[in-house]
């Protein structure tokens, strides 16, 4: 009945390479398309502050592959608050019903989400995409030029937008670690840079940029929103072709993209995409449009996996705490 308490250092320096995350959440996705693994829809409460912009949401799941159930819940303070956001997630092994480790999720976060970014344009941008445009250098968006170019080898041109310094030096340190030949071009015009580039990435929050419209990408361009404010809210019903992670997910954290009706309607989910069930554009010259969600059967295979290791490298705290 012992519980693995693995704190944020515990984690920071254990290896991982994008390679084996990118193959760990795709996996996670193949599992879910199969009905191996469940993933009901987060739960997602605004706290009644209109002055703090508070948000708090929990996801639960069980991944068929590694028989683990987690538990992820999320608290941020204010959306100009990124020093009080704190997010944790839970797992028990399934096989034995008993716990195994309680963590901090940010390490996660940063890893599954621009894996889930690189399968989407693995699976969805046009056959000869040669350029990526980041826009939003957060905790989550720094790792995302060397994840997209990891399944991606033929991108030629990188381009990075941010307004923070620590982010954007961050960005280019990390694609300097694992593609240290390759160099990232800073853009301050946010449309011109859209409209040249093959695939284009916001994760900007309330940045200060203009909002990006579909209609600004070339034919053939692939606009992936993970979940940002920095999407104008008709990109989704302006694109020839449109995907979410889970369309589920979509009506909880995606509804500012609903049409004059209401309604957010899709034409694919990204585990039918990645299981072959579901095309993820129907011609090369579609606008496509794909909404990023966090899918906890996606969190769970990277926090096994970095759990393991660092357990097995003596790291974090053991607590009986059932007993």
């Amino acid at each position: 009945m012992t519980l693995h308490i693995l704190t944020r250092t515990d984690l920071a320096d254990i290896e991982i390479t994008p390679a084996e995350v990118i193959d760990l959440v795709e996996d996670g996705y193949l599992a879910f398309a199969r009905g191996r693994s469940r993933c009901p829809v987060k739960l997602m409460m605004p706290i009644p502050k209109a002055e703090r912009d508070a948000v708090s949401y929990s996801m639960l799941g069980y991944d068929g592959s590694l028989e683990q159930v987690g538990f992820k819940t999320s608290y941020r303070q204010g959306s100009d608050s990124a020093e009080k956001y704190y997010t944790t997630i839970s797992l028990y092994d399934d096989t034995t019903g008993l716990p195994f480790a309680l963590m901090d999720c940010q390490r996660i976060g940063a890893s599954r989400t621009p894996a889930t970014t690189a399968i989407t344009a693995k699976y969805c941008a046009r056959e000869g995409a040669t350029s990526a445009l980041m826009i939003g250098t957060g905790i989550q968006g720094r790792n995302t030029l060397p994840y997209l170019l990891t399944v991606l080898p033929q991108l030629e041109q990188l381009r990075l937008f941010g307004t923070h310094p620590d982010g954007i030096a961050e960005s280019i340190a990390t694609m300097r670690r694992y593609f240290p030949d390759r160099e990232i071009e800073l853009v301050t015009d946010v449309p011109s840079a859209v409209a040249e580039s093959d695939i284009v990435v916001v994760a900007s929050g309330r940045a200060a940029h203009p909002k990006v419209r579909t209609e600004w990408l070339k034919p053939g361009g692939l606009l992936i929103s993970v979940a940002s404010k920095g999407v104008d809210g008709g990109a989704l019903g302006d694109a020839d072709y449109a995907i979410a992670t889970s369309a589920g997910q979509l009506g909880v954290t995606g509804l500012r993209l609903a049409g004059p009706d209401g309604d957010v309607t899709i034409d694919a989910e990204l585990p039918d995409i990645v299981a072959g069930r579901a095309l993820g554009r129907r011609a090369d010259a579609d606008r496509v449009f794909a909404f990023s969600s966090g899918m906890i059967i996606t969190d769970i295979p990277v926090a096994h996996a970095l759990a393991t290791r660092a357990v097995a490298a003596g790291r974090g705290q053991r607590v009986e705490l059932w007993s």
